[in-house]
C-alpha cells in the first residue's frame, strides 16, 4: 500500500475513476477500438478543458500540486460525487498533513457502562474496523463481533459472515470504500498496512475493490442480515463518534419481526455466560483468522 499511496497518489486515484467512466456517460461516441476501459488521458484532458501533456504529468506523478480549478473540472469530468470530489481535493502535495498521534485506541470507562446498559446489538470499532469492545447482544447477532475480532477480514476472509450478509457484495463495496476514506494520508500507518497487505494476498475480491479507489462514507443505514438461529434480520445502523472510537449499533423497527427476533436472541444470550463489554488495546496481540 505504501508505494501504491505514498509515491502518486493523486495518479493513481485519477487513473482508476477515469478507467470507471465510460464514454457515453462522459457524452462522448463509444468508437470501435477502444484498448482501455472507460476514458482515455486525452479524452479526460479535452473534457476538463487542460492539454493533454499537463494530464499525463498529473498521473504520472510529475506534478503534484495541481489548482483547485483544474481538480474542480477533473471531478466535474469523472462524475465524482461530493464524498469522492473531496477525497480529491485532499490528495495534492498543497493540502497540509495533519500530525499523527500514535497511542493505542482506547475505549472510555463510561462507553462500557453504556454498553452494558444497552438491550440491542452494539459495538466499539476502530479506525480499521476492529471490534474493540462489544454487549451480549452483539455476540449473539454475529460472533464476529467480539473484541479482537476485524470485521472487514471477517467479511473478506470468513465464510460464515459472508452468508451472514444478504448483499454481501455491497456490504464488501461499502467497507472497502469506507477504509479508503478512514486511511486518508494515513498511508504509513501500520495498522492500515498490516490489514491491506494481509487481505490483498488472501482476497481476490479485496483486490478488484481495492484498485477501484472508491470512497465513501460508512455511516448510517439499514440492512438485512440472515442469523442462524433466528433467520432474517431487518436492522438499522448507526455509528456514533465517541472520542477517538465509533459506537455502532443495530436496532429494528419498533414492534416490528425484527424486534420480536432480537428479544428471542436477547432471551437466548441470558442463558449464556454474561462476558459483558468485554475489550482490548488496539496494540494487543490479535488472534488468528481461522
Amino acid at each position: 500500500m505504501k508505494d501504491e499511496e505514498s509515491g502518486n497518489r493523486l495518479g493513481s486515484y485519477l487513473r482508476a475513476r477515469r478507467e470507471l467512466v465510460s464514454p457515453a456517460r462522459a457524452g462522448l461516441p463509444p468508437g470501435g477500438n477502444r484498448r482501455v476501459p472507460g476514458l482515455r488521458r486525452e479524452e479526460v484532458a479535452l473534457l476538463a478543458g487542460i492539454s493533454p501533456d499537463y494530464y499525463l504529468r498529473l498521473e504520472r506523478g510529475r506534478d503534484k500540486n495541481p489548482s483547485p480549478q483544474v481538480l474542480e473540472s477533473l471531478a466535474r469530468v469523472l462524475r465524482l460525487d461530493d464524498i469522492e470530489r473531496t477525497y480529491l481535493l485532499g490528495l495534492t502535495a498543497a493540502r497540509p498533513r495533519a500530525p499523527r498521534r500514535k497511542r493505542p485506541e482506547h475505549v472510555p470507562a463510561r462507553v462500557h457502562q453504556l454498553l452494558a446498559h444497552l438491550r440491542i446489538p452494539a459495538f466499539v470499532e476502530g479506525r480499521a474496523f476492529d471490534v474493540l469492545a462489544s454487549n451480549p447482544m452483539a455476540v449473539a447477532l454475529s460472533p464476529r463481533l467480539r473484541p479482537g475480532q476485524n470485521r472487514l477480514r471477517s467479511l473478506f476472509l470468513d465464510p460464515e459472515e459472508q452468508a451472514f450478509h444478504q448483499d454481501w457484495a455491497k456490504a464488501a463495496a461499502s467497507f472497502i470504500a469506507g477504509l479508503r476514506t478512514t486511511i486518508g494520508d494515513d498511508t504509513d500507518n501500520p495498522r492500515f498496512v498490516e490489514l491491506v497487505g494481509e487481505l490483498a494476498l488472501s482476497s481476490q475480491r479485496f483486490r478488484t475493490l481495492w484498485a477501484r479507489h472508491d470512497v465513501r462514507n460508512l455511516d448510517g443505514g439499514t440492512t438485512t442480515v440472515h442469523h442462524p438461529v433466528v433467520g432474517e434480520l431487518r436492522l438499522h445502523r448507526d455509528k456514533l463518534p465517541i472520542d477517538d472510537v465509533i459506537l455502532v449499533v443495530y436496532y429494528p423497527d419498533k414492534a416490528s419481526d425484527g424486534d420480536e427476533k432480537l428479544q428471542l436472541l436477547a432471551a437466548l444470550s441470558q442463558t449464556e455466560p454474561t462476558d459483558t463489554a468485554h475489550s482490548r488495546q488496539a496494540d494487543a496481540p490479535r488472534p488468528k483468522t481461522p
